[in-house]
């Protein structure tokens, strides 16, 4: 896995996926002050796991750092299989190498039935606890706080609204992604002082 990451095959493209969630919305609490007879306001507390989730579907492309990204309302073979088909079309020529982990979608009968109709792209998998092998789980953190940080979103299309636009945002800044710690920066030398007594 690292080599894919430090000499990839001559033509190869190396993309790491993962998915993030869920995001899920929420309502907005009422504005603080009184009621008309003198109470304070109250809301109920909302918490939910229900159809209004969302999952952040991301593959992250080693060599120049763009990314793809795509919302779905759940996490199953069906939508993985739909965001591979966009990584594919995203990445027209060579073969794919996508560096995922081992969530059950990823390895399923539908989705290896998929694959075989799809030669170009192959699935290599991290090991089990291993996830900071994946750089997608790096580009999540800044994607979190672009994107998800200190926002409240009323419905599912507030959070694909941030995703494209956060996406967009960082895909025009986007550089390499390198395999290891960087070399420490050069440091210069401050001023020296002569004190004469």
């Amino acid at each position: 896995m690292v080599e894919l990451y430090t000499s990839p095959p001559a033509g190869a493209t190396v993309v790491c996926t993962d998915e993030l969630g869920p995001v899920i919305p929420r309502t907005f609490p009422p504005a603080p002050g009184w009621s008309p007879d003198g109470h304070r306001i109250k809301n109920e507390i909302d918490y939910s796991r229900g159809p209004e989730k969302t999952w952040v579907y991301g593959a992250l492309r080693v060599r120049d750092g763009q990314e793809l990204t795509m919302t779905a309302t759940s996490r199953n073979s069906v939508f993985y299989q739909q965001f591979l088909q966009l990584v594919e079309d995203a990445n027209p020529h060579g073969d794919i190498y996508v560096i995922t982990d081992n969530l059950s979608s990823h390895n399923s009968v539908s989705t290896r039935t998929w694959l075989e109709g799809h030669p170009r792209i192959r699935h290599v998998f991290i090991p089990v606890g291993a996830c900071w092998l994946n750089l997608q789980e790096g580009w999540w953190r800044i994607f979190r706080k672009t994107a998800l940080a200190g926002r409240s979103f009323g419905d599912r299309d507030h959070i694909t609204h941030a995703t494209e636009v956060a996406t967009a945002q960082l895909n025009a800044r986007a550089r390499p992604w390198i395999w290891g710690r960087p070399a420490p920066p050069t440091r210069r030398l401050r001023r020296r002082y002569v004190y004469i007594l």
